[in-house]
This record gives C-alpha cells, sequence and structure tokens, in this order.
C-alpha cells in the first residue's frame, strides 16, 4: 500500500503513472547525454556549444523534478535510478570521447527530436486520464521544441 494515495482512478494512475515515469527516465537521460556533450565537445563553436549545453541541462533537470514531483502527487513512486534510466531510456546514446561542436549539435538535435515524439506520445495518452499531468507535459515538451529549434537552426 502507498502512503500516497491518488485523486485519480486505479486505471487513470496506472496511465498516467506509466507516462510520467516514461517522461522521468528520458528527461534524467537527455540531462545525463547533454552534461556528457558539455565536458567532451571541441570545435570552432566550442563556447556556444559549451553554453548551450548547460542551459539543456538545466531545463532538463527543472523538467524532471517537475514530472517527478507530479507522480509523486498522484501517488505514484518515481524511478530516476540509473539502472532503470538505462533499461528504459528512448534517448540516443551519445558517442564516446571528444566531439566536434557539429557533431555534439546533430546528436543534440537527434536527442531532442526523440524525446519530444516520445513526450508527445505521452501528452495523448494522458488526455483522458489526467488532463492535469497532460498539461505539464504539453509545457514542457513546448519547451523542448523551442530547444529543438534553437539546436537545429545552427545546423543551416
Amino acid at each position: 500500500m502507498s502512503p500516497i494515495t491518488s485523486p485519480l482512478s486505479d486505471a487513470a494512475t496506472q496511465a498516467t503513472g506509466a507516462a510520467l515515469q516514461g517522461a522521468l527516465v528520458d528527461l534524467v537521460d537527455l540531462s545525463l547525454v547533454a552534461k556528457q556533450a558539455h565536458w567532451n565537445v571541441v570545435g570552432r563553436q566550442f563556447r556556444d556549444v559549451h553554453l548551450q549545453l548547460d542551459e539543456l541541462v538545466t531545463a532538463s533537470r527543472e523538467f524532471t523534478d517537475q514530472v517527478a514531483e507530479r507522480a509523486a502527487a498522484i501517488g505514484v513512486s518515481p524511478d530516476g535510478r540509473a539502472a532503470t534510466v538505462v533499461q528504459t531510456s528512448g534517448v540516443p546514446r551519445f558517442p564516446e570521447g571528444w566531439q566536434q561542436a557539429s557533431d555534439v549539435v546533430n546528436a543534440v538535435v537527434a536527442a531532442l527530436d526523440t524525446v519530444v515524439q516520445r513526450m508527445r506520445a505521452r501528452v495523448d495518452e494522458t488526455e483522458k486520464a489526467d488532463p492535469v499531468t497532460q498539461d505539464l507535459l504539453i509545457a514542457v515538451t513546448a519547451k523542448l521544441e523551442e530547444a529543438r529549434w534553437m539546436w537545429q537552426a545552427q545546423l543551416t
């Protein structure tokens, strides 16, 4: 028995909890990918990409906390453990070692593409189950799409 009860029905809690858990692990992984890239970026655009990666890390961590706290609020224990992230994240792996800034930008755009598509599916999944969670996921997705645009603009 959970010490935190849900204001939602059991079915809605289960569906919403699954959507939030999926979002949580993707956002945790996105922040880790961005931090790994931050430490390993080199090249002509180093400074700009390096600083922009810090912004992505900060945003991802804020979103992670919002998603985890929403899960807790509906009685679902959030699981952001490393093993859980490794097993369930959909974020593409970031390469090992030094990476040219242009390759980092491409990798970040690919990661954001994946996370945005998965978040949009979660928006759909929570429409009936919990509009409050859906609203949160919409807001996070909008910010991720804005970040994606800013990263992708560097490729032109």
